[in-house]
């Protein structure tokens, strides 16, 4: 049941964050609510404690990146449903493939985003630079720096590879 609950969120927010940028709390809050009282129902004062630092677990990882601006909000609540719905070590360990997706899709944005040949240029200059002592230019080119991707596309994924590598057990 909470597998499902789970499994229905994240299309739901792929799908919103694909189409609008967003994850609604619309989605989100309904489903922690549903998330905290089916832990409490299913597994007692113990699922509810484990839904609970599932939550702040969650939560803790990214606001940081959310503090910091490069993060949305909806992300954030993302995380911590995930956390909230399956338990700490699940979202942790989500997180870390979360991150791995991530940072493979954010090179296949920059990859394919326009200038590429130019930041590899002024990369393998930067390096050839160093090699001979000459102090490589550390102003980055912010329109290479600029691009953005739904990154709810890698909390999802994070949570099927975690599924996927880790069975898809209860808390």
């Amino acid at each position: 049941m909470l597998n499902g609950l789970l499994l229905i969120v994240l299309v739901i927010s792929v799908i919103t964050d694909l189409k609008s940028r967003k994850i609604y709390n619309k989605v989100i809050f309904p489903a922690l609510l549903l998330a905290f009282l089916l832990n409490g129902i299913l597994y007692g004062w113990s699922g509810l404690l484990e839904s609970f630092l599932g939550f702040l677990t969650g939560l803790g990882i990214l606001l940081i990146p959310y503090l910091m601006g490069g993060m949305g909000a909806g992300d954030v609540k993302l995380l911590a449903l995930v956390g909230a719905v399956k338990g700490a070590s699940f979202v942790f360990i989500s997180a870390i493939y979360m991150g791995l997706i991530g940072g493979v899709i954010g090179l296949i944005v920059l990859l394919f985003k326009k200038g590429v040949f130019n930041r590899f240029k002024a990369i393998f200059k930067s390096l050839c630079g160093i090699r001979y002592g000459i102090k490589p230019s550390l102003k980055p080119n912010k329109d290479g720096l600029q691009a953005t991707f739904p990154y709810g596309v890698a909390i999802a994924g994070g949570a099927i590879m975690t599924f996927m590598l880790n069975g898809v057990g209860s808390l």
